[in-house]
């Protein structure tokens, strides 16, 4: 087993509240750091976290603080146990962040092994294309994020998103954005194009930003010419909020 370790901000069991697998029940493995700084990010990244929060029985919500750096074996031990104790529950494992590609090297070493539990699903945001590229082949699934500057503050990453989603495509793959108020058409048009000039028939989901409380920061209005205007480029255009935030979940 490997003995390369990792900062782990958590590891839980819940149901995805987004994207195209939105209710299927995942164990989330969420790794500290982030290369990018978005401005509706949800996640401590700034401060390494001395402790992994690590769930004892699925989905109840009780945790146990893990010392960082966690090792692999640890994590496997808490697989094994729910494999025995809630069997078939899990469609599969999210690797998460943070950017969780900042950790290909530990995931090199890491995949093979939770692949033997389940299936591998990625979440990440798109850019680190050669990271990608190092671990692709142990991956199942992927949620790739393209981060529109009025959203997420970040700019001048559509080559990168593009590049990243020409390796992505090789797996079953969805594109992401998150689209407010201030998001602007021509946004959703280059997003559109970009996912366009790999593949029209990717899935392209159109994730309003979702409060805290639940509450949807965009018009229903807007969503509706927003998914209009996707439609002209692509094939499966959704409109999915994050729903684990209505739903009261973690």
């Amino acid at each position: 087993m490997s003995n390369k370790s990792a900062n782990l901000i958590e590891l839980f069991s819940s149901i995805q509240g987004e994207g195209l697998l939105v209710g299927l029940r995942q164990i989330f493995l969420r790794f500290h750091g982030c290369n990018l700084k978005c401005n509706y990010c949800d996640t401590e990244i700034a401060t390494l976290p001395s402790f992994c929060r690590m769930e004892g029985t699925p989905g109840r919500g009780y945790f146990v603080e893990v010392a960082n750096p966690v090792a692999l074996d640890r994590v496997i031990s808490l697989l094994d146990d729910w494999n025995r104790g809630w069997p078939g529950i899990h469609h599969s494992i999210s690797i998460t962040g943070g950017e969780p590609l900042l950790n290909h090297e530990v995931l090199l070493d890491w995949l093979p092994e939770l692949r033997k539990y389940h299936p591998i699903y990625l979440e990440t945001n798109g850019v680190l294309y050669s990271a990608l590229a190092r671990i692709i082949s142990m991956l199942d699934h992927i949620s790739m994020d393209i981060k529109l500057p009025s959203t997420s503050g970040c700019t001048d990453l559509w080559e990168s998103h593009e590049r990243f989603l020409r390796l992505a495509a090789q797996k079953n793959v969805y594109v992401k954005i998150v689209a407010g108020n201030e998001t602007e058409e021509w946004e959703i048009q280059r997003a559109s194009k970009t996912v366009a000039a790999v593949d029209r028939q990717i899935p392209l989901i159109i994730q309003p930003v979702t409060l805290n409380n639940g509450q949807i920061g965009i018009s229903p209005i807007r969503m509706f010419e927003f998914q209009e205007i996707a439609s002209r480029f692509l094939a499966n255009v959704r409109v999915i909020p994050q729903t684990h935030k209505f739903a009261g979940l973690i």
